[in-house]
C-alpha cells in the first residue's frame, strides 16, 4: 500500500512537473517566440557582459498558486555592470536552438522568491550562465532545477 501511494504522489508530481514548459513568464511553448533583443550586436553585447550578481529564484508553476520543492520553476536573475537584470532560465521548448533562454527581468512576475544570493564580482558573463543551463532540457535530469543550481555553483558546462 505505501509502494502504491508514493508511486502515485510520484506521478502527479511528474504530471504537474510537465506544466513547466507552458509558463506564462518570459517564455514561450515553441510556436513562435519573441525577443527583447532582435539585433545582433545587441545580443552579443548582453551574452558577453559581466555578470555581478545572480539571485536563484522560485516561482509557482503555471496554474498553481503555491511552489513546493520541485514543484516549482527555477530561474537566475543576473545583475551587470550597468545596473540591468536579466532572468536566464530553462524549460522545455522555451528557445529554438537552447532551452537555456535569457529574458529582460522587465517581465518576472511578483510571485519570485529568492532562494540564493551570489556575488560573482564581474568573474562570470551572461553566457557562462547559458552555458551551465545547458542546450538541451529532460524533465528528471537537466530540468530548470538543475540548471539553476548549476548556474548557482559557477559551472559552465552542463554536467
Amino acid at each position: 500500500m505505501m509502494v502504491t501511494t508514493t508511486f502515485s504522489v510520484f506521478v502527479f508530481a511528474v504530471a504537474l512537473i510537465v506544466t513547466d514548459g507552458s509558463l506564462g513568464t518570459g517564455s514561450d511553448t515553441g510556436s513562435s517566440y519573441s525577443y527583447d533583443l532582435s539585433n545582433s550586436s545587441d545580443l552579443r553585447k548582453l551574452y558577453n557582459s559581466k555578470v555581478y550578481q545572480a539571485v536563484w529564484l522560485t516561482r509557482p508553476l503555471e496554474g498553481l498558486s503555491f511552489q513546493k520543492g520541485i514543484l516549482s520553476h527555477s530561474g537566475v536573475r543576473v545583475t551587470l555592470a550597468d545596473g540591468t537584470k536579466w532572468l536566464v532560465h530553462k524549460g522545455n521548448n522555451f528557445g529554438k536552438s537552447s532551452q537555456t533562454v535569457v529574458v529582460d527581468a522587465r517581465h518576472m512576475s511578483k510571485s519570485w522568491k529568492v532562494k540564493k544570493t551570489k556575488n560573482f564580482r564581474g568573474s562570470k558573463m551572461v553566457s557562462d550562465f547559458v552555458k551551465a543551463g545547458g542546450a538541451n532540457y529532460n524533465l528528471l535530469f537537466n530540468n530548470c532545477h538543475n540548471a539553476a543550481k548549476r548556474m548557482m555553483q559557477g559551472y559552465t558546462t552542463v554536467m
